[in-house]
């Protein structure tokens, strides 16, 4: 079954946020990659580790991710067969804006804005 984004290729600005959002928008791929990056890496782990995620969403972000180069899957050839998913140069490329949306959250749970009053 070949399944095909509605947005992938929306731009009509040629904007640098919509890519982005093209690339890792949504509810959960960046949860899915910084899982990943954790060494959370197994199907199963991903689906413990996310747990309000369905068994479908879960298999077609990680194929979407997969797709646009963020992760890579391993299959070892066992039996049973092992699957394990690992975020590409690619992907490493967005853990600094990962690691920044995990402060601000940190920061705003604990009472604060997450924002350096010398921005505002």
């Amino acid at each position: 079954m070949d399944t095909k984004r509605k947005n992938k290729d929306f731009n009509p600005n040629n904007c640098g946020v919509t890519h982005f959002l093209n690339k890792v928008g949504g509810k959960w791929k960046v949860l899915i990659i910084y899982a990943i990056s954790l060494n959370c890496n197994r199907f199963s782990s991903l689906q413990r580790g996310i747990p309000t995620i369905s068994k479908q969403m879960l298999v077609n972000q990680l194929r979407e991710l997969e797709a646009d180069g963020i992760i890579e899957r391993t299959i070892f050839p066992e039996i049973p067969p092992r699957v394990e998913y690992k975020v590409t140069a690619y992907g490493l490329s967005l853990m600094p804006l990962i690691r920044v949306i995990e402060e601000w959250g940190r920061a705003d749970m604990l009472g604060g804005s997450g924002i350096d009053d010398d921005l505002q």
